[in-house]
């Protein structure tokens, strides 16, 4: 009879000792998330749609810790522009930073638009350019002057075409022709003669097109449907002048190194994958987004293979004009330029023009 008590008040001892002990306790870690665009904009929703609640659920999982997310979009800490500042200093944890903005001060991130004519293809181009981020360092040394991480690149637009106020199917349509566009796409007409790129934004072109400012204009499908394109340049040459990396995810790296390695961890495993998620969206709307454009009355020509080599050839070789500005600085430009290529090719797209096989040897 005493063992059977000593048994009992030892188990209940025990069930005792283990209900008072302190539950265990999930670390929250807050995160001020920044993009100076609408909550609407793709790559922003997605952010909120795809990208937290797969941080979520990835770290309950464990259960050592969760994240308070606080975003912030829309201008209400920076603009478009201001981000990749706002990072720098701290006004946001996580940024989405658009790097057309920022050719100075990441020159890297200009490896697509410095290819053009060989991947039509935004999940294509948006894993080439992160491989090469994270093969080699140049790319990330930007953004750690800028005392950030970088987490991954992505695309959020399918590749240009060009859309005209009259018929359009070759080179020659384009000779003499005021064409508006930005940033490093304007420089695809020098070579045609008499073409002259105008530069606007996105929000500027059909006015652009509808005073006669220009004849034509570069962009992409979707962005001519959002924007009515069809309306003042109803015809679209499908020249597919190739997908553009334009968005990097980064993190601040003072508030990086006091996050703990499984936080870190989540949060480059699923920068990753919505990289891929968000090019897959890209390209779906684009599909949708051209009939979109013929439904509005607009209409698509194929350009001819022979045509779309002729325009390559025209062209300068902005790609090696970047890697040798690159290699004079002590980076691999030029490697990062094979590189780059490489996967493109291993990835089944035949360049028009071999911009690496033009590298001084």
């Amino acid at each position: 009879m005493i063992g059977k008590l000593t048994r009992r008040s030892a188990l209940a001892l025990a069930l005792l000792s283990a209900t008072s002990l302190p539950a265990f306790a999930t670390e929250t870690i807050k995160a001020v998330v920044i993009d100076g665009y609408p909550a609407r904009a793709l790559w922003v929703k997605e952010f909120t749609n795809f990208f937290i609640p797969e941080v979520d659920k990835r770290l309950a999982e464990t259960g050592n810790y969760e994240m308070d997310w606080q975003e912030s979009y829309g201008g209400s800490i920076v603009k478009p522009k201001g981000v990749l500042e706002g990072i720098k200093l701290g006004l946001g944890d996580i940024g989405i930073v658009t790097t057309i903005f920022h050719s100075s001060k990441l020159p890297t991130q200009a490896i697509s638009a410095v290819t053009p004519f060989i991947a039509p293809d935004s999940r294509a181009v948006a894993k080439a350019v992160d491989e090469i981020a994270k093969e080699y360092p140049t790319m990330q040394k930007e953004f750690e002057s800028q005392n950030q991480v970088y987490l991954a690149t992505g695309v959020v637009l399918d590749t240009y075409q060009v859309f005209s106020k009259e018929p359009i199917s070759s080179i020659s349509d384009l000779e003499g022709k005021k064409v508006a566009g930005a940033g490093m796409n304007l420089r695809y007409l020098e070579g045609i003669d008499g073409a002259a790129g105008v530069r606007g934004g996105l929000t500027d072109f059909y006015n652009m097109l509808q005073t006669g400012l220009v004849d034509k204009a570069m962009l992409w499908p979707e962005a001519a449907s959002t924007f009515k394109i069809a309306e003042v340049a109803p015809y679209m040459l499908k020249a597919d002048l190739g997908a553009v990396n334009s968005k990097t995810i980064t993190v601040n790296k003072d508030y990086w190194d006091k996050l703990p390695d499984e936080v870190k961890d989540v949060l480059q495993e699923v920068a990753v994958e919505y990289r891929d998620h968000v090019a897959g969206i890209a390209m779906d709307r684009a599909q949708a987004s051209r009939d979109k454009y013929v439904e509005a009355g607009g209409t698509i020509v194929e350009m001819d293979a022979a045509e779309r080599e002729a325009w390559a050839a025209a062209m300068p070789n902005l790609a090696v004009e970047w890697a040798a500005q690159l290699d004079s600085k002590g980076e691999p430009g030029s490697d990062m330029l094979k590189a780059y290529m490489t996967k493109l090719q291993d990835a089944g797209y035949s360049p028009t023009r071999d911009w690496s096989a033009e590298l001084s040897q």
